[in-house]
């Protein structure tokens, strides 16, 4: 009996150890994962996408243009003689309104819109150095404007549409970007303060 006491202590003590080597070691194993995970999500999805911008500055649009910041994006080409138009008017509105937000336009026209003819076009607009005009090959331009739901066929069916996101919060919301610039605005700054810090997408 006494020799079954003491093997049945030395058992216990036994599974003891390794449950204990089990938890650490599920511990060890689930914070190695989650330390491999990017902090933003946006890091993930936007992942090694790489553009020009008008300064000929090869650039990360995930790391470069949009990390830490709210940012407007929205699709165009320089040539562009309707909504491009009204959508430029309603951004150098917003670029006057907002000193740090970060305005975005991607060419759909990679193959005419040549970062010296971005940089033209940029002096006409006035642009601030936070307003950047990316361009690229027709393959990275393609695959950015994808990620962001403004992939054309054709430079003229460009989107009239504008993203706004909240990079530190998560929040992303679609803007009709023919509307009034002070409706524009307004959307905008909810995007900027987004006391409620949501995530997603609206």
């Amino acid at each position: 009996r006494i020799c079954v006491g003491v093997s049945d202590r030395r058992y216990d003590r036994l599974t003891l150890a390794m449950k204990t080597a089990l938890v650490l070691l599920f511990t060890f194993l689930s914070f190695g994962v989650l330390a491999q995970q990017p902090a933003d999500p946006a890091a993930h999805y936007f992942a090694n996408l790489r553009l020009v911008d008008q300064n000929g500055r090869s650039v990360d649009l995930y790391n470069d243009v949009m990390k830490g910041h709210t940012v407007v994006i929205n699709s165009f080409f320089a040539t562009c003689q309707a909504s491009c138009l009204v959508m430029d008017a309603n951004y150098a509105h917003l670029q006057k309104q907002f000193k740090d937000l970060r305005l975005v336009s991607i060419t759909v026209d990679p193959a005419n819109d040549t970062p010296a003819a971005l940089k033209a076009y940029a002096q006409r607009m006035k642009a601030g150095e936070g307003w950047l005009f990316l361009t690229g090959s027709k393959e990275q331009v393609h695959a950015a404007l994808a990620k962001l739901g403004l992939a054309v066929d054709a430079r003229d069916a460009h989107s009239n549409v504008l993203l706004a996101g909240n990079l530190k919060t998560g929040l992303w919301k679609k803007i009709f970007g023919l509307a009034k610039a002070e409706d524009i605005a307004t959307a905008v700054q909810s995007v900027v303060e987004d006391v409620g810090g949501g995530k997603g997408a609206e």
